[in-house]
């Protein structure tokens, strides 16, 4: 074991899959192959919307946003990974820890409050569909993407200048992948239950406040949908907001097991396998959910494909 005696730690040592040691070159092609497949996936729909005109709405604006969010939030983590599992020094430094924990955090909280502006727009369109266009204009939109990024800025930055604020002393061996908030608290020589508190209400307000918000959207969706006289009707309404909700419960649903639990609770190999799942699997599969099972953006790609292979001069 590596210890810093009464001494500052400068670096921090990742044991994240140290268990795994005779898989870790076979984790490594996987996870490659997956972080290579997710950054394809999301690369083809930042294009396709920004190609074609059809899709210049505010449902894909902030399916767009969406998946530039998910494409650095896995950038932050998964490229270090991969170095990490090919190398017998998983280090990293205290400041380089530091920008990482806030990068995520930033990227990950702003894409929690981007979900509830997503909610939002869809209890706009099926609850006021002919004012839509006027409610929803690009100015609004902006607005609410400027809104989630000010709010994920302001708690990333309030949660890592607490957490690296702390005294350091002891152990710098960190169980876990990346530098999340419960493996790195964990290591501070000592810390008071305030700042546990302080911790787990930005936590709260991250998680619990937007998922207040789409729960009253989707209970006055619900409603207006119940109004309508057609089957096909209520069916199609429904089926717009039916990818949103798959992943506003899959994100929501691994972000509260990771850091809305006591402290008692904590097993750092269960957050391990929950952070894998959402750090790497749900980034591909949020892409399929939303976009490639889609028709509309399926016919989209196809004319994306068609103009750029055959331009128009």
């Amino acid at each position: 074991m590596e210890w810093v005696n009464e001494t500052t730690v400068r670096e921090f040592v990742f044991l994240g899959f140290s268990s795994l040691a005779g898989l870790q070159r076979l984790l490594f092609v996987i996870f490659l192959l997956v972080y290579l497949f997710t950054l394809g996936t999301n690369a083809i729909i930042i294009s396709t919307i920004v190609l074609d005109r059809a899709l210049h709405t505010p449902m894909y604006f902030f399916l767009g946003v969406l998946s530039c969010s998910e494409t650095c939030y896995t950038f932050v983590i998964v490229p270090k990974m991969l170095v990490d599992l090919l190398s017998q020094k998983k280090t990293i430094s205290f400041l380089g820890c530091a920008i990482q924990m806030f990068s995520f955090l930033f990227l990950i909280c702003s894409h929690s409050f981007l979900l509830a502006a997503m909610g939002y727009d869809r209890y706009m369109a099926i609850c006021n569909p002919l004012r839509y266009t006027v409610l929803m204009g690009y100015g609004v939109c902006v607005g609410l993407v400027a809104a989630a990024c000010a709010c994920g800025f302001i708690i990333s930055l309030v949660t890592t200048s607490m957490i690296f604020h702390l005294p350091f002393h002891s152990s710098n061996q960190l169980h876990h992948f990346f530098c999340d908030v419960s493996p790195v608290l964990m290591l501070a020589s000592h810390h008071s239950h305030l700042n546990q508190m302080v911790i787990f209400v930005l936590g709260v307000f991250v998680l619990v406040i937007p998922l207040l918000l789409i729960l009253v959207s989707y209970i006055l969706i619900i409603s207006a949908i119940l109004k309508i006289p057609s089957s096909v009707g209520r069916y199609k309404a429904f089926s717009t907001c039916a990818s949103h909700l798959i992943v506003v419960t899959v994100h929501y649903g691994c972000a509260s097991f990771i850091y809305l639990r006591p402290k008692s609770n904590y097993s750092s190999s269960q957050d391990i396998l929950i952070s894998v799942s959402y750090t790497i699997l749900t980034p591909l599969f949020n892409p399929m959910i939303y976009s490639l099972r889609n028709k509309e953006f399926k016919l989209a790609l196809q004319r994306a494909m068609v103009q750029t292979s055959y331009p128009v001069n």
